[in-house]
This record gives C-alpha cells, sequence and structure tokens, in this order.
C-alpha cells in the first residue's frame, strides 16, 4: 500500500488568519518510509508565544524561509495523486485549501483520509485519540512530537499498523471503503487553474 502521511505546524488555529509555518510529508510504500517533503516556512507574521511553546518553532528559525506561495507546488509535485492521510484532516486541510484558493496555486490531487475517526474504530477504547496517545499505545519508537516531519512520520507508522488490522487476506481495504469508515464523504483538493489577471481601463 502507498500513501502519503502529511502535517503542519501553524501559528494559531483559524485557516484564513493564521498561517502555515511547517509542512512535513512523508511518502511510505509497504509500511516503509520511501521518500520525505519538509521545511520549515515564513509565514510573515510573528509565532505567538502560545504556538512556539507547543511546536518549539522561534522567529529566528522561520527568518529567511520561503513562504507558502513558494511552497506549495513543490508540495503538490510531491504528492502527485497518491492517497494522503492526516490526523484530523479537517484542520489541515483548511490550511492548505485557504493557501491554494488565495494564491491560486496548485494542490495535491490524491483523496485525503482521516485516520483520526478510523483510529476510533479500529482500537476502541482509549482514553483519547490524540497523535502521542496512538503512538505510545501501539509502541511506535518516538521522541518529538509536535514538528510536521516526525509527526507525519509518526502517523505513517500508525496508518500502516490501522491497515494490517483491518486488511482482509493481507490486501489493504479499498479506498471507498476507508472513505466509509470515516462517515465522512471524500475529500479532495480544489485543482485552481490561474485565470489570467485582465485590466481595468477607464474610459476619459
Amino acid at each position: 500500500m502507498q500513501f502519503i502521511a502529511f502535517d503542519l505546524e501553524t501559528t494559531g488555529t483559524v485557516p484564513g488568519v493564521d498561517s502555515i509555518a511547517e509542512i512535513g510529508a512523508v511518502r511510505f510504500i509497504n509500511g516503509e518510509v520511501d521518500s520525505v517533503f519538509s521545511t520549515l516556512i515564513d509565514p510573515l507574521k510573528p509565532m505567538p508565544p502560545g504556538a512556539s511553546a507547543v511546536n518549539g518553532i522561534t522567529d529566528d528559525m522561520l527568518k529567511g524561509k520561503p513562504t507558502i506561495d513558494l511552497i506549495l507546488p513543490a508540495f503538490a509535485d510531491f504528492c502527485g495523486d497518491d492517497l494522503l492521510v492526516a490526523h484530523n484532516a479537517p484542520f489541515d486541510c483548511q490550511f492548505l485549501v485557504a493557501a491554494v484558493k488565495k494564491f491560486e496555486l496548485p494542490a495535491p490531487k490524491g483523496i485525503v483520509v482521516d485516520s483520526l475517526p478510523i483510529s476510533r474504530k479500529v482500537l476502541p477504547g482509549l482514553p483519547n485519540y490524540k497523535l502521542g496517545t496512538l503512538i505510545q499505545h501501539l509502541k511506535i519508537p518516538s521522541q518529538e512530537f509536535h514538528r510536521a516531519e516526525a509527526d507525519a512520520t509518526y502517523l505513517g507508522h500508525m496508518f500502516h499498523i490501522l491497515m494490517k488490522r483491518i486488511s482482509i487476506g493481507g490486501q489493504a481495504p479499498k479506498i471507498e471503503n476507508l472513505i466509509a469508515l470515516t462517515g465522512k464523504p471524500e475529500f479532495r483538493f480544489p485543482q485552481i487553474e490561474r485565470q489570467p489577471k485582465q485590466l481595468d481601463f477607464l474610459n476619459f
């Protein structure tokens, strides 16, 4: 099974107001890391102390990094049309959709699957379904959390384990069955073609 686990770090929780500060995406093939896309991003605003306390990202770390409009095409190219997996996917997806629409830039083409509702159904009875709790429960080796590449890597290993548990005869579940398991409709990022800007001429 091939998929890309991805995660974002942001300056806050409100898409369109707060900004993406880091993207981490890890391609897994048959449970093994194949390739990685990881970058800090200049959010063009200070990193609030509260967010920095969680992710450990400081203004000095972000200074001089590329802005999101320079990163989106490369991120879309890396992801292609692979299946995408995120934990609490609506949060990450809303930030990416806001940036894609604002800059009219390419986005990944694959279906996005939310591992949060899937983990609730495959691993019932846990005290909560935060990524850290799931990683600890499944005894996946881990160190730091709340950095995009690290969390995406943990997520990929977790998702692979979940897929093995619900596989039948060694066959990974079909995408439509995964979508049904989330209880949500299929989601893909909007594919926006940049429109040429028209000049308005004043008639005198």
